[in-house]
């Protein structure tokens, strides 16, 4: 039945049709693969829809490119698919993505409609914030996930047409015009691959629910994981499972590994770790650490190094632009980290921050005017606004200050509703949160509009006759 439904998908003019769009929405969709081909009108974009077919379909090799890896000297490989593999891939992902929402892992985060970090960071939370809450922690990270799941057991276990499987699979690769082959991973910079990686490493969880939370009869705890205390999250690649004990910790760890191995994949030892929550981890950019049986959840010390050197490096390239510039490019990322952070114990870190720019701001105007006072250069560049002084600002442009962003608590999320089959709660959810975002918003308009209509009000009440 299955099987039949995703031919009826796959076969679909108007599957076809959005299949088609999808690749020419995103951020790469100037970027051609090896053909030099984009699609950039709508004539291409249709010829290239009713073109699209399984019939001796034969996917070309990708385009390899190295980007820099961000705090590294060393490059990543990136692979670039045609337009037309990645209008495929697109298609058959339309088919595979409702089967891995409805079989995957519940406390998997990653890579899922309506799902995110902020989700996996609320979990997270819910496991280690009461008193009687788990005190170990195993850190997993997956050596090289994408580059090395199995294609065999791929092409055995994925529930699509094998045969387009097999060439997302083999399609290879082209650097300096020679062809190499791929043995292993799923189809790199592929709209596809995501969905692949959770599918074959969905099943973690379940090992772990036979194991810890059942007992020998085969029921399971009324407390759920009370005895072990084992409790897991993944996001992508990342995960962290709870454990009462180290040793329980350990033999998770040798669970995760025997389930990895037959996928052709296997833990990092370097970055898999296992913590006790009185010495805090890391996860998804924010630090989990209990302080007096207190759980707190900040910033990383890597995530605020992360967004302290990219904002140096954007004032440092911005030496000759003037200050409207600058506060076009800086505004964005502080506006970007900010919201990121906001949901969890992110005041004073904000505060921080923000005196850290404003000193490198300050270096940034002496230099550009070596010779003036101190008194003159704060008179150029700092202005008052509403009951702020020291405001960076130009005529109407104002940088951000990451302290402006009210800390607003995420919404948990629950886990068994299915984004294709409880649409409304989804919906439903989706306004709220943006509620919850906006109101400090929309109360900043609500005083602004009540100090423009005062003076209005005022002429208006002061001709009026009582009755």
């Amino acid at each position: 039945m299955v099987k039949r439904l995703q031919h009826l998908l796959t076969h679909s003019y108007y599957a076809k049709l959005l299949a088609t769009r999808n690749p020419t929405l995103n951020k790469g969709k100037r970027t051609a693969g090896i053909d030099g081909e984009t699609w950039s009108s709508s004539e291409t974009k249709m010829k290239a829809a009713l073109s699209l077919t399984d019939k001796k379909y034969a996917a070309k090799p990708l385009k390899r490119v190295y980007i820099e890896k961000y705090g590294s000297k060393k490059k990543r490989p990136l692979g670039i698919p045609t337009m037309y593999d990645r209008a495929m891939q697109s298609l058959y992902a339309l088919a595979l993505e409702p089967i891995a929402e409805a079989t995957g892992d519940k406390r998997s985060f990653g890579f899922r409609k309506f799902r995110s970090t902020h989700d996996a960071c609320q979990q997270v939370f819910h496991y280690l914030c009461r008193e009687k809450s788990p005190v170990w922690v195993l850190e997993g990270d997956i050596k090289g996930c994408f580059d090395n799941i199995s294609h065999q057991w791929l092409i055995d276990n994925i529930p699509m047409d094998e045969s387009i499987l097999k060439q997302f699979l083999k399609a290879g690769y082209i650097f300096e015009r020679q062809l190499f082959p791929t043995e292993a991973g799923t189809p790199q910079g592929g709209i596809i691959s995501p969905i692949l990686a959770n599918l074959t490493l969905d099943g973690i969880e379940k090992i772990l629910e036979d194991k810890y939370h059942k007992t020998k009869s085969g029921k399971i705890y009324k407390t759920h994981s009370a005895k072990y205390k084992v409790n897991f999250c993944r996001y992508a690649d990342d995960f962290i499972v709870t454990a009462k004990t180290e040793e329980i910790a350990k033999e998770v760890q040798e669970l995760i590994k025997v389930f990895l191995k037959g996928r052709g994949l296997e833990l990092s030892d370097e970055k898999t770790l296992i913590t006790h929550i009185d010495n805090g981890f890391d996860f998804l950019g924010w630090n989990f650490r209990k302080y007096k049986d207190k759980l707190l959840v900040k910033p990383s010390k890597k995530s605020i190094d992360k967004i302290t050197d990219k904002i140096s490096n954007i004032i440092d390239k911005g030496k000759a632009w003037k200050q409207g510039e600058l506060i076009d490019a800086l505004n964005p990322t502080i506006i970007g980290w900010s919201n990121y952070h906001r949901s969890v114990v992110s005041s004073k870190i904000f505060n921080r921050l923000d005196s850290i720019i404003w000193n490198m701001l300050w270096h940034w105007a002496k230099r550009r005017h070596p010779d003036k006072s101190k008194h003159w250069i704060v008179n150029k560049y700092w202005h008052s606004s509403g009951k702020r002084n020291w405001v960076f600002s130009e005529g109407n442009k104002r940088l951000k200050l990451l302290s402006d962003t009210k800390i607003v608590r995420h919404m948990k999320l629950k886990l068994d509703m299915n984004p294709h089959l409880d649409k409304d709660y989804f919906v439903l959810r989706k306004i709220r949160l943006g509620v919850k975002k906006l109101k400090d918003v929309t109360n900043e308009v609500l005083e602004k509009t009540k100090k423009i209509l005062q003076p209005e009000t005022e002429t208006m009440t002061s001709n009026c006759c009582p009755i």
